[in-house]
C-alpha cells in the first residue's frame, strides 16, 4: 500500500484509527518527554563524567525496569484485560508528565520543602523525568507493544493485513518524526527549547489525552469484537450437537449415529421375515 492509500484505509476504518492514534501518540510522546528531559539533566550535571555516571544508572534501572515489567504484563493482561494494559502507558505519562513540567514550570514553590531533602526543583525534575522515561521504555516492551499486535487478532484478514500496512507506512515514522517537527517548530518561534517548554508540556498533555480517548474506545470495538468471535465459535460448537431425528423417529446427537440406524435396520428386517419362511 502507498501512502494516500494508506491515508485513505485509515480515515475510512475507526477501529485502525483509533490504532494508529496510539502509535502516533507514544511516538511523539516520547520524543517530546526525551528531548526535554535531557536538555535538563545537561544543565543538572554539566560535567561530562557526572552525566555519563547518571545516564549509566539510568541505563540499569531501564533494564532492571523491563525485565519486572515482563513478569508484571501477563498477569495484567489476565487479570485486567485489554483496557487497563492499554491505558497504564499514557495514564503513567499524563502524571509524570505533570510532575515533570510543573517542576520546570512552578518549582520555586516547591524548593523550600525539597531543600529539606538535599534537592533543589531542578534535580527533583530530573529524577521524575528519569522515572517517566525508564517506566515508557519498558512498558512499550511489556505493555504497549502486545497491545497493539492482541489489537489485530479479532479482525478479518483483508483489515488486518491492510491496516498494519497502513500503521506501518504512515503512522510509525509519524510517530517518530512527529516529536522532532514540533520540537524544531518551537525552537524557531520562541528562540529555544527553554522557551518552548510550557508549550511543550501543553502539546504532551493534549496528546497523551488523545491517546487515552482512543485506547477507550479501541477497548470498546476490540471488546465487541472479541465477543461476536467467541459467539461464532459457540455457534459452530452447537451446530455440531444439534440433534438428528431418523426415519424411524429415533433421535441421535449426530450424523454419524443415524447411519449406524440406519445399517441396523436390514438386519432387523431380515430377522422378521425368517419365521414367515416357516
Amino acid at each position: 500500500m502507498g501512502t494516500m492509500e494508506s491515508l485513505k484505509f485509515l480515515v475510512s476504518s475507526r477501529y485502525i484509527r483509533d490504532l494508529a492514534t496510539l502509535v502516533v501518540a507514544y511516538g511523539i510522546s516520547i520524543n517530546l518527554v526525551e528531548v526535554t528531559w535531557k536538555s535538563k539533566l545537561k544543565a543538572q550535571f554539566p560535567s561530562p563524567n557526572e552525566y555519563s555516571s547518571f545516564m549509566g544508572d539510568f541505563s540499569t534501572g531501564t533494564g532492571i525496569a523491563t525485565f519486572i515489567m515482563m513478569l508484571l504484563s501477563q498477569f495484567i493482561f489476565d487479570k485486567y484485560g485489554w483496557g487497563v494494559a492499554a491505558t497504564i502507558t499514557p495514564t503513567v505519562l499524563l502524571l509524570t508528565g505533570v510532575g515533570f513540567f510543573s517542576l520546570i514550570l512552578f518549582g520555586d514553590p516547591f524548593a523550600p520543602t525539597l531543600a529539606k531533602f538535599g534537592m533543589t526543583p531542578l534535580l527533583a525534575a530530573v529524577y521524575v523525568g528519569a522515572l517517566q522515561n525508564i517506566f515508557s521504555k519498558s512498558a512499550k516492551y511489556s505493555l504497549f507493544d502486545p497491545c497493539k499486535e492482541m489489537a489485530y487478532i479479532p479482525l478479518d484478514e483483508d483489515t488486518k493485513v491492510k491496516g498494519k500496512a497502513a500503521i506501518d507506512v504512515v503512522c510509525n515514522p509519524l510517530g517518530k518524526s512527529g516529536g522532532a517537527l514540533i520540537q524544531q517548530f518551537m525552537i524557531l518561534t520562541f528562540g529555544s527549547l527553554a522557551n518552548s517548554t510550557p508549550y511543550l508540556g501543553g502539546i504532551l498533555m493534549v496528546i497523551v489525552f488523545a491517546w487515552l480517548s482512543a485506547a477507550r474506545s479501541l477497548d470498546v470495538q476490540f471488546t465487541a469484537l472479541r465477543r461476536e468471535e467467541e459467539l461464532e465459535k459457540e455457534m459452530e460448537r452447537a451446530a455440531v450437537k444439534i440433534p438428528i431425528v431418523s426415519e424411524s423417529g429415533s433421535v441421535s446427537p449426530s450424523g454419524s449415529s443415524v447411519d449406524s440406524v440406519a445399517g441396523d435396520s436390514p438386519g432387523s428386517s431380515s430377522e422378521t421375515s425368517t419365521p414367515s419362511n416357516i
